[in-house]
């Protein structure tokens, strides 16, 4: 029988970018009915994880980060809804930038919960820690479920797709967005007629025909008209709050090839935005962009066809 890890070291916890993302209306809760797309790209936060004999929960990196973090509460809820006396000390290394849409926090959260039901030794199914994720926030739950998805309720209700491979830029403009705000914007309508996943895979199918859809990324002007399915309704209310998410708009476009903005998507409820760009660029000097204004973070992505630790639990 082999001997569980005691330490876990370099663990990624990649962003995700949102399709899109249709509010149908405001539950009795007070929460949003949602229907969107998840994938996840390669930029990613990093983890390290240590066992502790003492039974103490401690983390330390993510400059800015509250002490009862979500990687801590993550780490917490595990240890209560396994009833065991369980320590550990996490080193998270932030990359991914905060409240820019791109879930950082949540999938920081679901990476916690995975590494420690592999050094704990608890042996949870992925449905549990689903269920386990979907108390720590709406978009922690896709990290755990690990692959492309099609998602409603508040985010938590998850079918699986098998997405196209593609290059992106995806920039932030240095500001973040307070996801409460944005919900609660006069601008945001909540009346989205619902879709279905079928619906979507119809026009994924012809918007992919034709084009060589393996190994090799698909091309950016497919790649925008296959993105063309609905919009964020959440990217009016979020550019009103924060102005400079057009000047962000319009400079994507540009490095994308694109004829306007309406190329160029927000992921979530932002700041982050994205578009398609043509080639395999591997950094942004090489795509040869424009020069950044201050403050902004840009990075040339790739899509990932699963999560990097699917394979961390059972289903």
């Amino acid at each position: 029988m082999s001997r569980r890890p005691r330490a876990l070291f370099g663990v990624p916890a990649p962003a995700k970018l949102n399709w899109f993302l249709h509010v149908l209306g405001r539950r009795a809760d007070g929460m949003h009915e949602l229907q969107t797309v998840f994938q996840f790209i390669d930029w990613c936060d990093e983890l390290d994880f240590e066992l502790r004999e003492d039974g103490l929960i401690s983390r330390e990196g993510g400059p800015g980060l509250p002490e009862e973090d979500l990687c801590v509460r993550a780490a917490r809820l595990l240890r209560e809804h396994a009833g065991v006396g369980a320590g550990v000390h996490m080193r998270l290394r932030k990359r991914i930038p905060a409240q820019a849409g791109l879930g950082g926090g949540s999938s920081d959260a679901a990476r916690v919960l995975l590494a420690l039901n592999l050094l704990w030794g608890l042996g949870l199914r992925r449905a549990e820690l689903q269920q386990l994720a979907a108390r720590l926030g709406a978009d922690v739950p896709v990290f755990v479920f690990g692959r492309d998805a099609f998602a409603q309720g508040v985010g938590e209700q998850l079918r699986p797709l098998r997405l196209p491979a593609w290059n992106m830029l995806v920039a932030w403009p240095g500001e973040g967005l307070s996801t409460a705000q944005v919900f609660s914007h006069p601008l945001l309508t909540r009346n989205t007629p619902a879709c279905t996943m079928e619906g979507f895979c119809e026009h994924l199918k012809t918007g992919l025909a034709g084009s060589e859809a393996s190994s090799s990324a698909i091309d950016a002007r497919t790649m925008r008209a296959v993105l063309g399915f609905g919009a964020n309704d959440l990217q009016p209310a979020a550019m009103e709050l924060l102005p400079s998410l057009r000047g962000l708009q319009d400079w994507l476009a540009r490095q994308g090839g694109a004829d306007g903005g309406e190329a160029v998507r927000m992921s979530g409820s932002g700041s982050a935005m994205f578009v398609p760009i043509p080639g395999a660029a591997a950094s942004v000097a090489e795509l040869g962009a424009e020069e950044l204004p201050a403050g902004w973070t840009v990075r040339v992505c790739r899509s990932l066809r699963e999560h990097p630790l699917r394979d961390w639990v059972s289903d």
